[in-house]
C-alpha cells in the first residue's frame, strides 16, 4: 500500500492532466462543438472515479495521522510514567513539584509531590546548586546518572548500578605486578655458611609464601634476592589497608635470628599492557631503593606514587667502590666539558654550600673552571658568615656568581651539577636545569616523585649524612693537583656538622671517615663553630616560638608562630632540632609563615615517628628524622589543621600494623 507521501506525489500530476484536458478541450469546443462534448463526456468520467478515489484517499490519510497522534501521545504518557526513567521537576527552594512514579519507587517512598531535598536527597543540593550538568550519585544503595536541566528545574534520573558494579568489577581485576627485593641480602649472607645461608632463604620463603597464600597472591622467586609476585587491583586495595605488614613481619622475624634482613617492593598498576606494568613495577623498586629500602613504591601510569613502610633508619651499605666509580665517572664529564656549574637548594645551607665548593674544587683538580650559583638575598646568617670568611680569599669568592650570571655564561659543553636537592622545584634557579642539558645529580636525601629529568650521572645515597659527606669521598679520588684549601675543607665539615646535628644523628662510620680526612686536611673546627653561632636576636624569636609548644600526641610537640609574624625557615628548622633535644619528646613539628602566601612546616624526630611520611602527605618530603613541606595560598590555623589530619592518619595507620 503507497504510503501518505507517495499517494501526494501522484495526486499532483493528475491534476495537472485534468487541467491540461479543460484547456485542450475548451479550444475544440471552438472549432467543433460536438467533437468537445464528446470528449467532455469521455473526459468526465474518468475524471469522477479520480475524485473519488482521492477523497477515500484523504478520509484515510486524515484517519491515518488521528491515530499515529493518538499512539505517539500514548507512548509519551507511558515512556513518562512506566519506563525505567527518573523524572522530578522541583521549585527554586529545592522542594519537588512532580516525579514519576519510577522514581518515587527508587525512593521507596508513597509520594514526593512536596518533599525537600534536604530531606529525600541532599547529594542532589551540590549538583544543582552549582548547576553541574550531569554527575553520577548514590541514593538509597543504588548509583544514579543524574541530568540537571537548571533552566526547567528538572532532574532526569538514569539507573547505573548495574554498570558501575561492572566498571568496577573491571578495575578490581585488572592485574598488578610487584617485585620484591631483599635489600641487604648479600651484605648479610656474605660470610655464611651454606647451613645458615639456606635457613635464612627458607626463612624468608616461608614468610613471603604464606603472606601470598593468606592475600591471594602469585609468588615466583627468580633469583637469589628478587621475587616477582602477581595479583590484581582490589588484592592491592586490601595490601594498602594493611600497610603491607609483610614489611614488618620479615624485618622483626629475621631480627629475632640475628640477620636483619629488610624488603623493598615495587608495584606497576593502573594500565593493562604487561611491559608496562612490568616497567612501572621496576621504577618504583628503583625508588623505593633510591629512598633507603624497606618500604612499598606504588607507581601509577599518571606519576603518582605512594609509599609505605620506610620506617626504620637505612643500614649505610656504600662501599669505597661504588665511590670511587662514580668519582672516576664524575672526573669524565668534567674533563669533557668547557666549564662546570654548581647549584644547590634554594635558601642554600651548610651542606649545600660546602658540598658546591667541593665539587668546584674537584673541577679544579680536573683543570676545568667551576662556578657556584648563589643568590645572595636568599641566604641564612651561618653561610652569610661563611661568606665573609670567604672574602678573605678571593680567588674562591670570585667563584660565586648569580644565576643570571650563570645563565650568560653557559654553553652546550657546559656540566650543570645540582647537590643536595633532586627536585627541579627546589633549585636556586630551573632556568639552568632547562637551558643545560648535561646534568649530574648528587644528593643524600631519599627520593621523592619529581625528579630531574634525563640527568647524565646520579649519586644518591639516603644512607650517607650529608652530602658534603659525599662530596669529601669523591674527592678523595680526583687527580691531586694540589691541596684542599683549609677554607673548603672547613666549609664541607661545617655542612656535615650541621646535617648530623654535631654528629649525633644519621651518622654512620663513613661520615667519621669524611670528617677525618677533612680534618687532615686543615679543616678548622673553631670556626666552624664560628659560623653556628648565633645572636641573641634569632635565640629570642626561637624561644618565642617554643613558648607555644603544645603536645598534640604522646612524644609530640607541635609548635606555631604568630598569623602576622614571617620568620626565616632556618629558624623554624632550628626551633624543630631545639624541641627535640627536650625530655618527653619523640617528635616535633614547627608551624610559621615564611613570606605573605606561604606556611612553613619543619619536622624532626628520632626515628620513633617517620616525619618523612608525615611531609609527603601534605606536599613536602626529606628523611625519616628530618622533614619539611611548604603550603601555599593558607592561613597557619588551617595548616595546623592539616598538619594535625596527617599525624592523625599516620598514627592510624601504625595502629593498623
Amino acid at each position: 500500500m503507497p504510503s501518505y507521501l507517495e499517494k501526494r506525489s501522484i495526486r499532483y500530476p493528475i491534476y495537472g492532466l485534468i487541467a491540461i484536458t479543460v484547456v485542450l478541450l475548451s479550444i475544440v469546443a471552438y472549432f467543433n462543438w460536438i467533437i468537445s462534448i464528446v470528449g467532455w463526456l469521455i473526459t468526465i468520467i474518468p475524471f469522477y472515479f479520480i475524485f473519488k478515489i482521492d477523497r477515500q484517499q484523504r478520509a484515510e490519510t486524515e484517519e491515518y495521522i488521528s491515530t499515529l497522534s493518538y499512539r505517539v501521545k500514548k507512548v509519551g504518557e507511558e515512556a513518562l510514567m512506566e519506563m525505567p526513567i527518573g523524572i522530578m521537576l522541583i521549585n527554586d527552594d529545592y522542594y519537588i513539584e512532580w516525579a514519576n512514579p519510577f522514581l518515587t519507587s527508587c525512593f521507596d517512598e508513597e509520594t514526593l509531590v512536596g518533599r525537600s531535598l534536604y530531606d529525600v536527597g541532599d547529594t542532589l543540593i551540590p549538583l544543582i546548586k552549582q548547576e553541574v550538568e550531569t554527575e553520577i550519585i548514590t541514593l538509597y544503595d543504588r548509583k544514579f546518572r543524574v541530568i540537571h536541566r537548571p533552566e526547567e528545574r528538572l532532574l532526569y534520573f538514569f539507573d547505573v548500578t548495574e554498570q558501575t558494579e561492572i566498571e568496577k568489577l573491571y578495575e578490581d581485576e585488572r592485574t598488578v605486578i610487584g617485585i620484591i627485593f631483599l635489600d641487604n641480602y648479600d651484605d648479610l649472607t656474605q660470610g655464611m655458611d651454606d647451613q645458615t645461608r639456606s635457613s635464612l632463604n627458607s626463612l624468608v620463603t616461608q614468610l613471603l609464601n604464606k603472606w601470598a597464600q593468606d592475600n591471594g597472591v602469585f609468588l615466583k622467586r627468580i633469583s637469589s634476592e628478587r621475587f616477582i609476585a602477581v595479583f590484581n587491583e582490589h588484592i592491592l586495595q586490601h595490601l594498602e589497608k594493611g600497610k603491607f605488614s609483610i614489611l614488618d613481619d620479615v624485618r622483626e622475624t629475621t631480627s629475632k635470628q640475628n640477620v636483619p634482613l629488610t624488603l623493598s617492593i615495587g608495584v606497576g598498576s593502573g594500565v593493562s599492557s604487561l611491559p608496562e606494568l612490568g616497567t612501572l613495577a621496576q621504577s618504583s623498586l628503583d625508588l623505593a631503593l633510591g629512598r633507603g629500602g624497606d618500604q612499598v613504591a606504588i607507581k601509577q601510569i599518571n606519576g603518582k606514587v605512594k609509599f609505605f613502610g620506610g620506617k626504620t633508619n637505612p643500614v649505610e651499605k656504600r662501599t669505597r667502590v661504588r665511590a670511587r666509580v662514580i668519582s672516576h665517572a664524575l672526573k669524565e664529564l668534567i674533563s669533557e666539558s668547557d666549564k662546570v656549574i654548581i647549584m644547590g637548594h634554594k635558601y642554600p645551607d651548610m651542606d649545600a654550600i660546602g658540598a658546591s665548593i667541593g665539587i668546584q674544587k674537584v673541577a679544579q683538580m680536573n683543570e676545568r673552571e667551576g662556578y657556584i650559583v648563589v643568590n645572595f638575598q636568599e641566604i641564612d646568617t651561618g653561610v652569610q658568615r661563611l661568606m665573609e670568611e670567604l672574602k678573605k680569599h678571593e680567588t674562591l669568592f670570585s667563584r660565586f656568581i648569580s644565576p643570571e650570571q650563570a645563565m650568560e655564561m653557559s654553553t652546550n659543553d657546559t656540566l650543570l651539577v645540582v647537590v643536595d636537592t633532586h627536585k627541579p622545584s627546589l633549585v636556586i634557579d630551573e632556568r639552568l636545569l632547562n637551558t643545560i642539558d648535561d646534568v649530574v645529580v648528587i644528593d643524600h636525601h631519599r627520593r621523592g616523585e619529581e625528579f630531574i629529568d634525563n640527568p647524565l650521572l646520579v649519586y644518591m645515597e639516603p644512607y650517607a649524612s650529608s652530602t658534603a659527606e659525599l662530596v669529601t669521598e669523591l674527592l678523595e679520588y680526583q687527580p691531586k693537583r694540589g691541596k684542599i684549601d683549609m677554607i673548603e675543607a672547613t666549609a664541607l665539615l661545617a655542612g656535615i656538622i650541621v646535617d648530623t646535628k654535631s654528629f649525633t644523628l644519621r651518622t654512620g662510620a663513613r661520615t667519621f671517615d669524611a670528617a677525618s680526612y677533612l680534618r687532615g686536611q686543615g679543616a678548622d673546627t673553631v670556626l666552624v663553630q664560628k659560623f653556628l653561632k648565633e645572636d641573641v636576636d634569632t635565640f629570642l624569636k626561637r624561644a618565642k616560638l617554643i613558648e607555644s609548644v603544645y603536645f598534640f600526641k604522646d612524644g609530640i610537640a607541635i609548635a606555631k608562630g604568630k598569623p602576622d609574624q614571617v620568620i626565616d625557615q632556618v629558624l623554624i628548622a632550628q626551633t624543630a632540632d631545639t624541641l627535640l633535644t627536650m625530655d618527653g619528646i619523640s617528635a616535633s613539628f614547627v608551624i610559621s609563615k615564611r613570606n605573605e602566601t606561604t606556611i612553613g612546616i619543619s619536622a624532626r624526630s628520632l626515628g620513633d615517628v617517620n616525619v618523612q611520611i608525615v611531609m609527603e602527605s601534605l606536599g613536602g618530603g626529606g628523611h625519616l628524622t628530618n622533614a619539611a613541606t611548604q603550603l601555599t595560598e593558607i592561613s597557619i590555623d588551617d595548616a595546623e589543621q592539616q598538619l594535625q589530619s596527617a599525624i592523625e592518619e599516620y598514627m592510624e595507620g601504625r595502629k593498623k600494623e
